[in-house]
C-alpha cells in the first residue's frame, strides 16, 4: 500500500515538474524584456532566424518522401478546414470581441484583436509544432503555406469589410513565403536521394532545429515588441485584460479545431495538423500588413494584441505539442 502511494506521489510530482522547453520559452521572453536585441544585433538575429527557418524547411523537405508530399497536397478536406478556421472562424470570434464594452476593452485594442483575427496562419511554428507532435507534416507545409498565400489577398479584404480599412497587396510577403519557406523545402526534396538517409539517421537534429528556430522566433519577436515600446503604449490593467481575451480566443479555436476535426472523421495525425495550422496567427505577416492598412500612429497599438497573442500561442502550443508527442510515444 505504501509503495502504491509512493508511486502515485512520484507520478503526480512528475506531472507538476515544469517542462525544460517551456522554461526555455519563458526564458526567451524574460531575456528579450531585459536585454532586447537592438540595432546591428537585431539585424544579425533576424538573419539568423531566417537561416534557421530555411534550414528547418530544407530538413523537412529532405525527410519527407515524395509520396507523402503528394498526399499532403491532395488532402483538400484538411486544407479547406484550416482555411475555414483561419479566415471564417477567427473573424467571427473577432466580431464577438468587438461587442465588449469599452470600459472592459478600449475600442482601439478591440480593433487590434479583430485585425489579428483576419491574418493568415504562421508557417514556421505551425509546421515545427506539427512535427514535434508527430502530425502530418507534409499536409502542414501545404496548409500553412496556402494560408499565407491566400492571406495576402484575404487579409486586406477582410480588414476592409470588417474594419473599414483600405489597403493593398504585399508582394514582399509572397516573396518571403516562396524564398524563405517553399524554396528550401523544394531544395530538400531535390536533395533527398543524397541526404535523405543521413537525415533519417539523425532525427534528433531535426528536432533541435524545430525547437531552436521557435526559441529564436520568440526572442526576436518579443525583442521587436519591447524596443517598439510595448510596455509604454498601454497600462498594466489593459494588458492583463488583453491577455485574458487573447487566451480565451485561442482556447476556443483550439477546442473547435480539435473536436471539430474528430467529428469530421480526421485521423490523429490530421487532427494535429488542423489544430496547429488552424489556431495560429502570423506576426511576420501581421506587422507589415498593419503598416500598410493603418496610419503610423495607429499601427503600433493595432499590432499589440497580435504580439501578445503570438506569445500565448507559442507557449500554449508548445505544451500541447509535447502532450501529443507523449501520447504518440505511449501508444
Amino acid at each position: 500500500m505504501n509503495q502504491t502511494a509512493g508511486s502515485f506521489v512520484r507520478r503526480a510530482l512528475g506531472r507538476l515538474r515544469p517542462d525544460p522547453y517551456i522554461l526555455a520559452l519563458l526564458g526567451m521572453v524574460v531575456l528579450a524584456s531585459l536585454l532586447p536585441a537592438r540595432g546591428e544585433a537585431a539585424v544579425g538575429l533576424g538573419w539568423a532566424t531566417k537561416l534557421a527557418i530555411a534550414l528547418l524547411f530544407f530538413l523537412h523537405g529532405a525527410k519527407l518522401s515524395r509520396e507523402a508530399v503528394i498526399a499532403g497536397i491532395a488532402h483538400w478536406r484538411l486544407h479547406l478546414t484550416v482555411l475555414a478556421s483561419t479566415f471564417v472562424l477567427f473573424p467571427i470570434l473577432g466580431l464577438g470581441v468587438m461587442l465588449l464594452p469599452e470600459t472592459i476593452l478600449p475600442r482601439q485594442l478591440a480593433l487590434g484583436v479583430l485585425f489579428l483575427c483576419c491574418l493568415p496562419s504562421t508557417v514556421q511554428s505551425s509546421i515545427a509544432f506539427t512535427a514535434i507532435a508527430r502530425g502530418n507534416v507534409a499536409a502542414a507545409v501545404c496548409a500553412a503555406s496556402a494560408s499565407n498565400l491566400f492571406g495576402i489577398a484575404l487579409t486586406p479584404l477582410l480588414a476592409a469589410m470588417l474594419m473599414g480599412t483600405q489597403g493593398g497587396f504585399a508582394p514582399s510577403a509572397v516573396e518571403g513565403v516562396v524564398v524563405q519557406l517553399l524554396a528550401p523545402f523544394v531544395a530538400g526534396q531535390v536533395a533527398r536521394p543524397w541526404v535523405g538517409r543521413w537525415v533519417d539517421k539523425h532525427k534528433r537534429l531535426t528536432g533541435l532545429v524545430d525547437r531552436g528556430s521557435i526559441l529564436l522566433v520568440v526572442y526576436t519577436a518579443f525583442s521587436e515588441a519591447v524596443v517598439g515600446g510595448l510596455w509604454r503604449k498601454v497600462d498594466l490593467v489593459e494588458i492583463v485584460i488583453l491577455l485574458i481575451v487573447c487566451a480565451a480566443l485561442l482556447a476556443v479555436v483550439l477546442a473547435v479545431t480539435a473536436y471539430g476535426s474528430r467529428l469530421m472523421g480526421f485521423d490523429k495525425e490530421d487532427e494535429i495538423t488542423i489544430v496547429f495550422c488552424g489556431s495560429k496567427k502570423s506576426l511576420a505577416s501581421g506587422v507589415p500588413l498593419a503598416g500598410i492598412l493603418f496610419p503610423g500612429a495607429a499601427a503600433g497599438v493595432m499590432v499589440l494584441p497580435l504580439m501578445l497573442f503570438h506569445q500565448i500561442q507559442l507557449m500554449a502550443c508548445a505544451v500541447i505539442a509535447q502532450r501529443y508527442a507523449a501520447r504518440a510515444k505511449a501508444g
